[in-house]
């Protein structure tokens, strides 16, 4: 039996992924995060931060809206 490497995209990102995912330093994206310009919020797990890939994905298809905005046009979606 070999070992295989399986390689999966994680559908949560670690703070570092997410902002490599947006072009950003992770200290910049922890800034932006804070002040509610990245819409989507993170999710804890335990003292784990993690952000949701398929959201970023989303928010980013959207054009980048303040999270303000954001959170208005996903609870439209959502109904």
């Amino acid at each position: 039996m070999t070992d295989t490497a399986i390689d999966i995209a994680p559908e949560l990102l670690t703070t570092a992924q997410a902002a490599a995912l947006l072009g950003l330093a992770p200290r910049t994206f922890q800034q932006q995060a804070a002040s509610g310009r990245i819409g989507p919020m993170p999710v804890r797990l335990g003292r784990a931060v993690r952000w949701p890939r398929r959201e970023l994905c989303d928010w980013i298809d959207a054009g980048c809206p303040p999270r303000e905005r954001w959170v208005q046009q996903r609870e439209r979606v959502m109904k």
